[in-house]
């Protein structure tokens, strides 16, 4: 063999354990996708006890011993479980008794099949976790196997205040913890958690459940772009204050009637009625911005207070997924919520106003700002309701393209009538008057092109 073909035969066994090598980093630093974890605690005596379960295949970089064709070697690994426990979860699950981080003491581990229903209940998630490993004979792999833990935390009294947070987004790209906790008297409390989540009182005070639910629905208002558009919409024409009072008090009334109705479960609660409640709110911006632009009506109170419906039950659904930090304040945690809403429009509409103003001063005539800040919303807005049309279509509902076509030509309706009123105010405010100004001042020729009486 000569040296050239030495030379490639070294070079081709080089590529081939290069690529072994990634393919073993890659298999041992690989994050899982989806991760779920679990968790059952309660307060007794001077030891508040929680048992979480996490996937092992979630121990990245673990060295799990095998046998036979694949399978766990429990008798092997038994050792190294405290240590992973240690590594990747003990030092994440936050854990307070009035304010103050109590620290968590490891008490035991244990491997259980997927199918394992002990965590029904402490008692039983304890006993389970307490309880020898399973043997080797039940073949068990080690991809598809949980990893319990039980933790114990010194506490003063049952009666105290607890919080809790599992800091487990470490564990997967996307990690969702579902905790369930019993207190004094038997009550049952349960969270379902995503990433990171903040601390979380496992029975909130009125007051705590108010303050997160005043924060969750201002900042709801400045996440929302849709329900800001809107906010947009019906500032644009009318900038007093009095006017624009009557339609921010109608929109806020007929929101908090269809808000509070969806979540004491008063609403459809059909898979196909949150796209649909979403598409109604894009072509609810849609029409006002059109209406914007052809001419404000003179029923803006009630279209706002029929718009706001609809944005009410859009705000319901992010309230929907957080109601499970109310407690036993179901009622004070609406209310609070919806605090938090005007208190965020009411943020917005200040700063909108003056900004519109300085913008109709110094940039653009009133009227043609008007048309122009509208056309935006209008253009993001028809996007959005195509976007969403699509999802609704998905469900095959035979009577939403009727509905939507009424609402159509209605609207096709309201803005002919509003196009013949608004040529003439446009007309008057200066927008076209330059144009009708520079037509009639126009010589006339003496070749019989002038006016003819």
């Amino acid at each position: 063999m000569g040296w050239q073909a030495r030379i490639a035969t070294g070079r081709r066994i080089l590529r081939v354990g290069l690529t072994l090598l990634l393919a073993a980093a890659a298999w041992g630093h690989e994050i899982p996708t989806e991760v779920l974890a679990r968790a059952v605690g309660r307060a007794r005596g001077q030891t508040f006890q929680l048992v979480m379960r996490v996937p092992l295949d979630s121990m990245r970089d673990a060295e799990v011993p095998e046998f036979g064709p694949g399978y766990l070697d429990i008798e092997r690994l038994a050792p190294q479980l405290p240590a992973l426990a240690t590594q990747w979860v003990v030092p994440f699950v936050e854990f307070y008794e009035n304010g103050e981080k109590r620290p968590a003491r490891l008490a035991a581990t244990q491997i259980s099949l997927p199918s394992d229903g002990s965590l029904a209940s402490v008692d039983l998630a304890v006993e389970h976790v307490a309880s020898g490993l399973p043997a080797n004979s039940e073949h068990l792999v080690w991809d598809q196997v949980q990893f319990d833990i039980l933790l114990e935390f010194a506490i003063d009294s049952a009666q105290s205040d607890f919080m809790i947070r599992p800091r487990l987004a470490h564990l997967g790209d996307r990690v969702t913890a579902v905790l369930s906790f019993e207190l004094p008297g038997g009550v049952i409390r349960s969270y379902q958690l995503a990433g990171d989540a903040q601390p979380v009182p496992l029975d909130p005070r009125w007051s705590q459940a108010a303050w997160r639910f005043v924060r969750l629905g201002f900042l709801h208002i400045l996440d929302g772009s849709d329900h800001l558009l809107f906010l947009l919409c019906l500032v644009v024409p009318l900038r007093r204050l009095k006017p624009l009072a009557l339609i921010v008090t109608a929109f806020t009334l007929a929101h908090s009637v269809t808000l509070i109705a969806s979540a004491l479960g008063l609403a459809p609660d059909a898979q196909w009625f949150p796209p649909f409640v979403e598409l109604l709110i894009a072509v609810s911006i849609v029409y006002m911005a059109l209406e914007n632009i052809v001419g404000a009506s003179r029923r803006r109170v009630v279209m706002a207070f029929g718009f706001g419906l609809v944005h009410g039950f859009g705000f319901s659904f992010v309230l929907r997924e957080t109601l499970q930090f109310a407690g036993s304040h179901l009622l004070t945690s609406l209310v609070a919520f919806n605090v938090g809403v005007e208190i965020g429009q009411l943020a917005v509409l200040l700063a909108l106003v003056p900004a519109l103003s300085g913008l109709f001063r110094w940039v653009a005539p009133e009227r043609l700002g008007a048309i122009l800040v509208s056309a935006f919303a209008a253009h993001h807005a028809w996007h959005w309701s195509l976007e969403r049309w699509a999802v609704v279509a998905l469900y095959d509902l035979q009577w939403i393209p009727l509905l939507l076509a009424g609402l159509g030509c209605a609207a096709l309706a309201a803005s002919g009538k509003a196009l013949v009123r608004g040529v003439p105010s446009l007309r008057q405010d200066g927008f076209l008057s330059g144009v009708f100004r520079r037509r009639s001042a126009r010589p006339v020729s003496s070749g019989g092109g002038g006016d003819r009486r």
